[in-house]
């Protein structure tokens, strides 16, 4: 049986955070476990309310993980601040989790800030490092590397950046992207860049892309996959998500975590 462990925040309304990672988890058949960094008071309409767990709280969970069950493949989300973040690192390091997948999430789909702005350097300096995948959006990247990102070049001198930091590959992702007619995801290996590309779907219901993206390399990475046939997955696994729409709330919705298993079962795409 392989083991994921997600450490994040907590989404109320169940499209993004720990939901949306255990329910990916799930879906592939890897079990997840979860460490909470915070609670949201959140729905599709925004994020009402953020709570963040004391630092021991974060301590304990992850070594309750790790001094039992242990963990193929971790992956971080909302950690909020940067005591948090010294604190997880601490903890990956004593644990010596090789296959951590870092989503730097930053903004709620509503906008409001899941990551405090001085816990940027906190990232940088402690988390980066010990990353296998970091999945940041276009967003996030021009906020961990200090350049605008807009141009095909400026996504490949944005990965090249973040690698420096110690990151052992980088994925860009391409939803904030001006290409209206397809999303082109970036993968660097430090030697190598590959995109990964898909039709763009015109919808609000794009609640828990990231994460949801991120877990699914989280996921096959703990089933022994490679970075790169991890991001094809994930591409294949989001692509269904969106495109086939579940319509919850008046807000952003989230998307289909099931579609992938769906589609996998009637033969449409390949495992």
């Amino acid at each position: 049986m392989k083991k994921a462990l997600t450490i994040a925040g907590s989404d109320s309304g169940g499209g993004a955070g720990i939901q949306a990672d255990l329910k990916t988890f799930q879906e592939l058949e890897v079990f997840g476990m979860s460490a909470l960094t915070a609670v949201t008071a959140q729905n599709t309409l925004g994020v009402h309310a953020v709570y963040p767990m004391s630092l021991d709280a974060v301590a304990k969970q992850i070594d309750a993980i790790g001094e039992d069950i242990g963990a193929d493949a971790v992956k971080t989300g909302m950690l909020f601040n940067a005591e948090i973040i010294e604190v997880v690192s601490e903890k990956l390091r004593i644990y010596q989790w090789e296959n951590i997948v870092v989503d730097p999430v930053m903004i709620a789909k509503g906008g409001a800030s899941l990551l405090q702005r001085e816990s940027i350097s906190a990232m940088k300096n402690y988390l980066l490092p010990l990353s296998k995948v970091i999945t940041p959006n276009i967003p996030e990247a021009e906020v961990l590397t200090g350049m605008v990102i807009v141009t095909v070049n400026d996504k490949q001198e944005a990965a090249k950046r973040l690698y420096d930091l110690g990151v052992n590959h980088v994925v860009i992702k391409g939803g904030h992207d001006e290409n209206e007619s397809e999303s082109i995801d970036l993968l660097f290996d430090g030697k190598e860049f590959f995109t990964f590309s898909s039709k763009r779907i015109i919808t609000k219901n794009t609640h828990g892309t990231g994460c949801t993206f991120s877990a699914v390399i989280t996921a096959e990475l703990a089933k022994g996959s490679t970075v790169y046939d991890a991001v094809l997955k994930a591409k294949d696994f989001i692509q269904a998500a969106i495109e086939n729409q579940i319509d919850i709330g008046h807000g952003h919705g989230p998307t289909n975590h099931w579609a992938y298993r769906k589609k996998l079962n009637r033969g449409e795409i390949n495992s």
